[in-house]
């Protein structure tokens, strides 16, 4: 079992790479300790030779022995305690004292700073290379820990983000640039894999997708480029570069998404697929001119990723029960709404994949295709050539479908196609941009939907948004302010706020926003024959106050409430998302 080094006898205890130990290898070292035999080590370092990977990673890969044995049997022969890094306290100041080029090369981590010494956490304590290095580096006296590798990558990443890589690259850019963007020039470098603007891209790409950012942005301001990811809903600065840059950043951007550009006065979309750490990851780019330059927003859709089901998505169980009796029907509409970014797609086809598509024809029409499902049929729209949601429906029910899933409604031309489907005999599922389930049919109704097709193919709306979960690392009792207290005494009956609650207070695993992961909350409002008749009379004031009773204690607000208690977000985050609704 991995320990923290403050559980062991004394850091004093932590050899600093002693000269007795200087002949040492790692095969001698575990053949010594009896955890593998001769023959073991040479089979494995006649494999070494032929792989060019490290000799722990050989015997680790062929089962030979476990990561956490080779760290411990290091330690044992060093006298040196091994670090935990799941638990160990680290902190970002103190990580950084060494720059992300070396730890990255050598494999090692700064765990503490103890004054006269620096604790050193390394994957390989018996690389004299890397410990001499990183004594120059750091100017300070080392002493040493051990690590286990699988747990050194994911820190690596959190701590640097790629920031010192990217400002380097931006950097190397602008001074390939000067004061003007020559287009001659840029045009030509396009496949030369490595001009600084596309590394910088590629570094931008990489640090969105491990902090698993939904958007990227690149803003142009008076004071310089501006890049941002957006991570769990909330933008977060990457690093600030020379705006000079911007320009060139665009014009590549725009050349992969095949964009005209020479035209910088108008907006322009587009996208283009990336492949990045064994992935396919869809770009959709969206430029808008500024005063300072082009803006750019790309949302990034990772193509292949695993379909969820809908008991994974957190669901209430009551609420899941009705939605996968409801799906089962052969006719009708679903809807799925909330705002941008808020997991309509995937629970749309977490929806899907509780259907048989053995049995039933499905079709989804889609912006882009964000899943790839065996056995059904997907169609991607394409304005440019008029192959519009509308277009594409119309065709879609000549099919013979017995499921149409349409990516988003968002015309009265494919609203009314929709809701014909679904009264002629078709399961129809969709989203649409709505704050609440309440306000959904109305919102149909704006769009020029007949109110009697409205009210008899609507069979259920399902409404959500995503809340961001406190950091599990540095969450903390929190007593509420008499505001919160207020509001969940309003939400949850008398001695509400005196219930206990937990709030991150910010830490490096989280980046000091005291959130790490997004958690679904729902509410659902099934279309009887009551709501039915005030939707057909086009009755607003009957429907709300109809609505409000059938989800009485069963809202967004309801279920972030829910979550509050449970300790998994805090009442600051439930009260955004109820200020949100309101």
């Amino acid at each position: 079992m991995l320990v923290d080094p403050r559980e062991t006898a004394s850091v004093a205890a932590v050899q600093t790479a002693p000269t007795a130990q200087r002949r040492l290898r790692l095969g001698d070292v575990l053949v010594q300790q009896g955890l593998i035999g001769a023959e073991q080590l040479e089979q494995a370092l006649a494999q070494q030779k032929g792989t060019g990977k490290k000799l722990g990673r050989v015997l680790i890969d062929g089962g030979l022995i476990t990561e956490e044995v080779l760290a411990h049997a290091l330690a044992r022969q060093l006298r040196v305690p091994v670090v935990n890094l799941k638990s160990f306290p680290l902190k970002s100041e103190v990580v950084r004292l060494l720059p992300e080029s070396p730890a990255r090369r050598h494999r090692a981590l700064v765990l503490d700073d103890k004054g006269e010494h620096l604790l050193v956490g390394f994957v390989d304590p018996l690389d004299l290379f890397a410990y001499d290095e990183l004594t120059k580096l750091l100017k300070r006296q080392i002493r040493i820990a051990v690590v286990p590798e699988s747990q050194l990558a994911p820190v690596l990443d959190r701590h640097y983000r790629r920031t010192e890589e990217i400002s380097g690259l931006a950097k190397a850019l602008e001074k390939d640039i000067g004061d003007a963007v020559d287009f001659g020039e840029l045009q030509a470098s396009v496949g030369q894999e490595a001009a600084p603007v596309v590394k910088l891209l590629q570094s931008v790409f990489e640090d969105a997708l491990q902090v698993g950012a939904s958007d990227v942005h690149l803003e142009p301001q008076e004071a310089g480029l501006a890049i941002r990811s957006r991570i769990d809903g909330v933008l977060q600065t990457q690093t600030q570069a020379d705006k000079r840059i911007a320009a060139a950043l665009a014009q590549r951007l725009k050349l992969m998404a095949g964009l005209d550009i020479s035209e910088k006065r108008l907006p322009q979309d587009g996208r283009f697929t990336l492949r990045l750490r064994e992935r396919n990851v869809d770009v959709r780019l969206s430029t808008l001119p500024t005063q300072y330059g082009e803006s750019v927003v790309m949302r990034l859709l990772g193509q292949g990723d695993t379909v969820r089901r809908l008991d994974t998505l957190g669901l209430p169980p009551d609420m899941l029960a009705r939605l996968r009796e409801i799906l089962g029907r052969h006719s009708g509409m679903v809807l799925v709404t909330g705002p941008t970014g808020s997991g309509k797609t995937t629970t749309l086809y977490a929806a899907l994949a509780e259907l048989d598509a053995e049995q039933q024809k499905i079709i989804t029409v889609e912006d882009p295709i964000e899943y790839r499902l065996p056995g059904l049929t997907q169609v991607q729209v394409n304005d440019k050539i008029e192959l519009t949601f509308a277009r594409v429906l119309r065709a879609t029910l000549r099919q013979d479908p017995d499921v149409i899933l349409v990516g988003e409604i968002r015309d009265p031309e494919t609203a009314e196609i929709g809701l014909r489907a679904a009264i002629t005999g078709h399961m129809v599922l969709s989203s649409l941009h709505t704050r609440d389930a309440a306000g959904t049919p109305f919102r149909l109704l704006d769009m020029g939907s007949a109110p009697y097709m409205v009210a008899s193919s609507l069979q259920a709306v399902l409404a959500q948004r995503l809340l961001r979960m406190n950091c599990e690392n540095c969450a903390e009792p929190h007593a509420a302010s008499a505001q919160e207290a207020a509001w969940m005494e309003a939400f949850g009956g008398a001695g509400a706020g005196s219930e206990r609650t937990l709030r991150g207070h910010g830490c490096s695993q989280c980046n000091g926003t005291g959130y790490t992961g997004r958690v679904g909350v729902y509410e659902m409002l099934e279309v009887d024959a009551a709501l039915a008749h005030a939707i057909t009379h086009a009755d607003p004031a009957a429907f709300a106050a109809l609505a409000r009773e059938k989800m009485r204690g069963r809202t967004m607000a309801h279920r972030a409430l829910d979550l509050v208690r449970m300790g998994r977000t805090s009442i600051a985050e439930a009260m955004r998302l109820a200020s949100d609704l309101d």
